[in-house]
């Protein structure tokens, strides 16, 4: 329960209502205690002693406590549920901002689907251990701790009889407990399951529908869909055998009820309408037994759920400031990587002793073949991924001293696949600076010849592209990268192939506004097409993770290694 108490934390701010809402599940539960003793007066008062008053004052009393009853059972219904959706806003909020704050190693390793799982499934699976599992335990405590009271009040031998049998109730509530807790755990990675392969497969319908794999996908699903099946039938086989287990140790303890009670009323130590009445309030002892019996199974299953949000929630930040942490200044743009070794596993280092410097205002270009460590490089800059040895600076800064946000401020990124928001142009562009004028998003637009095609579209710049910005060709999602980054003016830039899946015509297009774009900044440049880098102040060759040839674009085709191969390759010199 160690996590449950942890939950629970998350109810402090909201006590007051909490508590209320426990008085008002008590006051509703103690109406249906009063029900056996109403049984009993009239049996013993009423039919015995023919008493009218008595009657009149029994029926008056049914009218008031169910009114009561209402009144409280509303009260009760709505704090908890407020209570609930209040702690499941909290710790969606939590959940999401932890998110954010992790680093992209978390993103490598989990799939999309996985973590939305994680905010969407086990967080909703949370409400039910707040809201209704909560409701329920609390009305069937109130409602097994009175009956107990009251059966003792009537007689404390048979009470102590009917006792007996909880710690066996105890006993199997314990191990079927266990196991709904690990079938729990079950279901909720099956779900994460599902919601990972809708969202591949959504987000990929294209490459789906070019492929002709539309039943590829359904067969995966439907597979996906009977593992979840499995487990949850498997949940329900557990529950069903719980709760019969229980009311077979009940049946016991109302059959020794029956039989002792008998003998006492034959014998006059009791009345018929006090057997009536204990009766009663043993079945009314059953049933939230074999009620707690259920909410304690569902309860273990949201646990599993539980369990997952708080494991999310205690992972390592291994990207975060140091306690010590300084805010980097404006940054002039000079940037070194100081022997700098580079390992997204432990042990298989993708970048192995990398040095090079960037002067303020230089272009500097990466090339060499695929996988060979040219974004990694780019992607230490801003402290994506964190260096495992050496260190980068910039200004004589080391990046791990300063505060990440100050750092990424300075740095403009613009990839090689546009990633945009189903918003309009506008609000996309201005992401790159959120307190920026439409007049300034306008002029930003303008620099990244993107003004022109932006106020074709129908609504121009209010006009929404939809999810991704799929309504716009590549060419024009790169222009409002470019855009967005020229808004938020950084001093170091860097080009992730940011034309190499364009076409001619969009190629120069975009080129001329990278051009505008680097002038006067830093720019690292990853580049697929050498004919962007022929200006370059710096080419550093990469391949193995290794830098093996530097110098301009004139000296690396004088040494006639492999920039001068690669040249070749691409425009006709030599055949592979």
């Amino acid at each position: 329960m160690k996590n449950y108490k942890r939950l629970l934390k998350y109810m402090r701010p909201y006590m007051k209502q909490f508590a209320l809402a426990v008085i008002c599940i008590i006051m509703a539960a103690a109406a249906n205690l009063y029900l056996p003793w109403i049984i009993k007066d009239m049996i013993d008062k009423v039919l015995a002693d023919k008493d009218m008053q008595m009657l009149y004052l029994i029926c008056g009393g049914i009218v008031v406590v169910f009114l009561l009853r209402g009144i409280f059972f509303y009260g009760q219904s709505y704090l908890v549920s407020y209570i609930g959706q209040k702690v499941i806003i909290d710790v969606r909020e939590v959940m999401f901002r932890k998110f954010q704050r992790m680093p992209m190693a978390y993103f490598d390793r989990h799939q999309t689907g996985e973590t939305m799982s994680y905010i969407t499934n086990d967080v909703q699976a949370i409400q039910s251990a707040l809201v209704d599992q909560l409701i329920e335990m609390v009305t069937e405590g109130s409602i097994l701790i009175g009956s107990i009271v009251f059966m003792f009040v009537l007689d404390w031998k048979l009470s102590l009889l009917t006792l007996i049998v909880i710690p066996l109730v105890g006993q199997a509530m314990k191990v079927f407990g266990r196991k709904l807790k690990r079938n729990g755990t079950v279901i909720q990675e099956r779900l994460a399951d599902i919601t990972s392969l809708l969202q591949e497969s959504i987000s990929s319908i294209r490459v789906v529908k070019s492929f002709v794999r539309e039943q590829y996908e359904i067969d995966r699903f439907i597979r996906q869909n009977n593992l979840n099946f499995q487990a949850a039938m498997k949940n329900v086989q557990l529950t069903s055998l719980l709760t019969p287990s229980v009311e077979f140790l009940a049946a016991i303890s109302v059959t020794v009820i029956i039989w002792f009670g008998g003998y006492e009323v034959i014998n006059g130590y009791m009345t018929a309408g006090a057997l009536v009445a204990f009766l009663t309030y043993a079945v009314n002892l059953a049933n939230p037994v074999k009620r707690l019996s259920r909410v304690y199974g569902n309860l273990q299953r949201a646990m599993a759920a539980v369990d997952r949000v708080f494991a999310v929630i205690d992972l390592k930040e291994t990207i975060q400031d140091k306690p010590d942490a300084k805010v980097l200044p404006e940054t002039k743009g000079s940037v070194v990587f100081d022997h700098v070794s580079f390992g997204y596993k432990e042990g298989q280092l993708a970048l192995k002793d990398v040095s090079l410097e960037a002067k303020p205002g230089q272009m500097i270009a990466f090339v060499g073949p695929s996988g060979a460590g040219k974004s990694t490089i780019a992607n230490l800059i801003p402290r994506f991924y964190e260096v495992t040895e050496g260190a980068i600076r910039i200004d004589g800064f080391d990046i791990r001293d300063v505060t990440v946000a100050s750092l990424r401020e300075q740095i403009g990124i613009v990839p090689q696949e546009t990633m945009l928001f189903s918003t309009t142009v506008r609000e996309n562009i201005r992401y790159g600076r959120l307190e920026a004028t439409d007049e300034e998003v306008e002029e930003a637009a303008r620099a990244a010849n993107a003004d022109v095609f932006i106020r074709e579209l129908p609504k121009g710049y209010d006009t929404e592209i939809g999810e991704r910005g799929m309504n716009l060709s590549g060419g024009q999602r790169q222009r409002m990268a470019i855009a967005r980054a020229i808004l938020k003016n950084p001093r170091i830039l860097i080009l992730d192939e940011a034309t190499s899946a364009l076409d001619t015509e969009s190629e120069k297009i975009v080129q001329a506004a990278l051009d505008r774009l680097m002038v006067g900044r830093t720019s690292f440049v990853i580049a697929h097409r050498l004919s962007t880098i022929f200006a370059a102040d710096q080419i550093y060759v990469i391949d193995g993770g290794q830098v093996l040839e530097q110098g301009t674009h004139e000296e690396l085709l004088k040494k006639g290694g492999l920039y001068s191969h690669l040249y070749s390759i691409q425009f006709g010199g030599e055949k592979t």
